[in-house]
């Protein structure tokens, strides 16, 4: 296909590949997870079946993607350790990580009702995620403690905070009071005083989170003419409890884990103030830029053949598109604009945002997880009559723009590319239909320019002119200001401005649109 002048773009974009040996870990966390446990009223201290939700999510993320081969989780939050040999996506950071939390997304989605049967999903949720890079085993232990640790705190102190309000009638700032400063003593015996509690004795999923690994089973996996069975020795995902998971005998006990990942040399009682620190080191956006967040979905060639997307364009899996696009600028209202084709959107974030402090994992992964539980979520609204048959998931990337004019050049290439693509795909499902095998119409096509394409078009009866704006040229999703109500001839307030989120199918590469929307790049 042909290249624009506008392709100097993509040297924007910079490489986050995390170097051999170190080991991978994706990290997911659940976004304002508390406003989405009290909104659909989870059980105090611990929801065992939101619990188990987060668990048969993990599993999933685990049969998904084989490289994975240890997960730990607790509360809203899971950790993924991929084999010290992954080539996963090249090991881009942010691949990695969009690609984990998009699918952990659609599968918590599409698996709410199985686990909440008499419970609506009343919103989206969320997950951020972010890669931790460990150098060596023994950095990899040091995270591991630290998560359970936090899991075995966080557990003890919540566990006291709720039977003091539920049980000991005190306000939530009463209870905290009185916990402050508590040690881990103090709250066992509270725990068992007050209400006769034996904090060692509650469900170990609670106290000591789960654990996904790989075990070899013996599996039947056929029978003789003679109906004996035939058993061989299979490698199976379970979920195990244990109380140190970054221990030697925990370790020893799954040969898998040393054999992916490595050996522990001793047992630790802490961890490390400098691996601390990078394990919370995040990356940070250049500031006083432009920043768009591409989303783009992964393997939709299949995902489109296996939900009978009408070839090439189906106009609902794109308004689909849309409305998850038009939820994430709603959400992020510092996206001042967002450009989409096929299955892929580009959000953009005014240049002087402090979303999330210019995080880059943070602003990338909460962005992708959103609009992928929306897909999800919306999938019967705009495909009524189909089920959706497995979890969509998207990836994506930040890349930063110093100027209006190079950021208006990145709009310009991706509907240059929107164009070219889908005046190709036009000829080749119409070569397709009139007898052509997918290869001979490829061959059909190799070297026809533009021009070539546009008289083959008029030969099926097609003027390529004529075909709905929104498959020649994308769609561009952005705030409206509307008109703006004076008051006493004073500015208005935000109230008084009728913004709203529209969708337009228009020409961005010229310079006219721009004209028509001058507060978009001066958000």
């Amino acid at each position: 296909m042909a290249n624009s002048k506008y392709e100097y773009v993509k040297s924007y974009g910079v490489e986050d590949e995390i170097f051999l040996p170190n080991l991978i870990v994706v990290r997911i966390d659940g976004c304002d997870f508390q406003r989405f446990a009290e909104m659909h009223e989870f059980e105090k201290p611990n929801d065992e079946v939101a619990l188990n939700l987060m668990n048969s999510s993990a599993v999933s993320v685990s049969e998904e993607f084989p490289d994975i081969v240890f997960s730990y989780g607790f509360s809203d939050e899971y950790s993924f350790v991929f084999k010290k040999t992954s080539k996963f996506h090249q090991r881009r950071a942010s691949k990695v990580e969009s690609i984990i939390v998009s699918f952990f997304s659609s599968v918590y989605v599409m698996k709410w009702r199985e686990f909440f049967p008499h419970k609506e999903l009343r919103y989206p949720p969320s997950f951020c995620a972010k890669v931790i890079s460990c150098g060596a085993i023994y950095v990899l232990q040091s995270y591991l403690l630290w998560r359970q640790n936090d899991c075995h705190t966080n557990n003890l102190c919540n566990t006291c905070l709720w039977e003091l309000i539920i049980k000991g009638g005190k306000t939530e700032s009463e209870a905290l009071e009185l916990l402050k400063g508590t040690c881990k003593e103090e709250k066992n015996n509270l725990l068992f005083e007050n209400f006769e509690i034996n904090y060692q004795k509650l469900n170990e999923m609670f106290r000591q989170g789960s654990c996904i690994l790989k075990t070899e089973v013996i599996d039947v996996v056929k029978h003789n003419e003679n109906g004996s069975p035939v058993r061989r020795l299979r490698k199976k995902l379970r979920i195990v409890h244990s109380k140190n998971i970054a221990g030697i005998s925990f370790w020893n006990k799954h040969k898998c884990l040393r054999n992916e990942l490595g050996s522990f040399s001793k047992d630790i009682a802490k961890v490390e103030p400098d691996f601390l620190k990078s394990f919370q080191f995040e990356k940070r956006l250049m500031p006083s830029t432009w920043i768009v967040i591409r989303i783009d979905g992964c393997h939709f060639h299949r995902f489109s053949d296996v939900h009978e997307f009408v070839k090439p364009n189906d106009e609902q899996a794109l308004k689909l598109m849309n409305s998850c696009a038009v939820a994430v600028v709603k959400e992020f209202q510092d996206t001042v604009f967002a450009y989409g084709v096929s299955d892929e959107y580009s959000f953009v974030l005014k240049k002087d945002s402090q979303f999330y402090q210019r995080r880059a994992s943070k602003i990338v992964s909460v962005m992708v997880s959103l609009f992928t539980s929306m897909y999800t979520m919306k999938w019967k609204d705009f495909f009524p009559e189909r089920d959706l048959k497995y979890p969509p998931y998207f990836d994506g990337r930040a890349v930063c723009y110093p100027s209006s004019e190079i950021l208006r050049d990145y709009l310009a290439w991706r509907q240059v590319d929107c164009h070219i693509n889908n005046q190709y795909n036009t000829c080749f499902w119409q070569l397709v239909k009139s007898g052509k095998s997918k290869s001979e119409a490829q061959n059909f096509l190799k070297g026809t320019l533009a021009g070539d394409k546009d008289k083959l078009l008029k030969q099926f009866g097609i003027d390529y002119s004529k075909l709905p704006v929104m498959f020649r040229q994308g769609s561009s999703t952005f705030w409206d200001k509307g008109d703006i109500i004076m008051i006493n001839n004073n500015k208005p307030s935000d109230e008084n401005s009728q913004n709203k989120v529209v969708i337009e199918h228009c020409n961005i590469i010229e310079s006219s649109f721009w004209c028509a929307h001058p507060t978009i790049l001066n958000a």
